[in-house]
């Protein structure tokens, strides 16, 4: 049976198949760093977070309007020969420092919300966008989904919102990981990973660059043999994403990328587990494939844990 309990500001969950654990304070959103374990073997996730949730941004480079404290830096090797601007922050992950929690329980799931909203913005924006992540924790399976939603407070031609997909991978010249994969491109051995390079220099992928991909999959594989694996289960809603070498191997992700009026919402609901091998990462994919939204239903209270008829729903 799935169960969440509180350890300090730590909300600790199990499933038959897995360990998670989400942060309410310090680094926050989606989940904690070095905490989802694989019961099966052992395996467990190498970066500083799963699902992790940065800022929103739209492309183009700032100009001297822009307050000096609000530009975004670019053309180096971390951000590249890519120019964006800051639409509204602060960075969730590092500097919202607490966000609020709602919990819901079933007989087979433990479900998970956060929310925070944003309170600077560069000028001529406003402050007051919204985003709020569902992260859902079934029982009888090696993933969990994640389901970010922005609510905007501006209206903006192309508009996108940054995080870490599935997780970045901690390592000193590929030691910790066998390679990675990316469906829009293919497999890449650890040893590609040796030296820094910025992330338009190898394996970018651009949505209007070309042809989205059927399936939009970001795996690395353990030292073990088992593969972690981050899955966009609606391909066309990835703007951006990256997978480049800055002292760890960065996988950024951008979804949203279309125009959004003031009020309106985006986002997108990601996949993310243990797989023994590709074909299985592809399967699980096609039987959630084009899933948009996810609503998670608290249900009556009952007798015991959970509520009586709880549920999630992906749609």
């Amino acid at each position: 049976m799935a169960t969440v309990r509180w350890d300090g500001s730590l909300l600790r969950v199990e499933t038959d198949s897995y360990h998670a654990a989400v942060q309410t304070e310090g680094y926050v959103s989606g989940v904690m760093g070095g905490s989802f374990v694989d019961k099966r073997t052992g395996g467990r996730d190498l970066g500083f977070g799963l699902v992790i949730v940065d800022f929103l941004l739209e492309p183009g480079a700032d100009d001297e309007t822009t307050p000096a404290d609000l530009r975004y830096h670019w053309g180096d090797l971390v951000h590249g020969n890519l120019p964006k601007r800051y639409v509204e922050l602060p960075q969730i992950c590092t500097q919202a420092k607490r966000l609020p929690v709602q919990i819901v329980e079933g007989k087979k799931f433990v479900a998970i919300r956060q929310w925070f909203t944003w309170t600077i913005a560069r000028p001529p924006y406003r402050p007051g966008s919204q985003w709020e992540q569902w992260l859902v924790f079934p029982d009888g399976v090696r993933w969990f989904l994640a389901y970010d939603r922005v609510t905007s407070a501006n209206t903006v031609d192309c508009l996108l919102l940054r995080m870490d997909m599935p997780s970045h991978i901690r390592h000193q010249k590929g030691d910790t990981f066998r390679q990675v994969y990316l469906s829009y491109h293919g497999f890449i051995p650890s040893d590609a990973f040796v030296d820094d390079f910025p992330p338009d220099a190898r394996y970018l992928y651009r949505r209007e660059d070309g042809k989205v991909p059927e399936r939009f999959i970001r795996a690395y594989q353990l030292r073990n043999g088992v593969w972690l694996a981050g899955m966009a289960l609606h391909p066309p809603i990835v703007y951006e994403a990256w997978c480049h070498q800055r002292g760890y191997v960065c996988l950024i992700q951008e979804i949203g990328g279309v125009k959004v009026k003031a009020g309106e919402t985006f986002g997108a609901v990601h996949l993310v587990g243990f797989f023994d091998d590709l074909a299985e990462m592809e399967r699980t994919f096609d039987a959630h494939k084009n899933a948009r939204s996810l609503v998670v239903s608290a249900g009556k209270r009952g007798a015991g844990r959970g509520a009586r008829d709880a549920k999630w729903e992906l749609r």
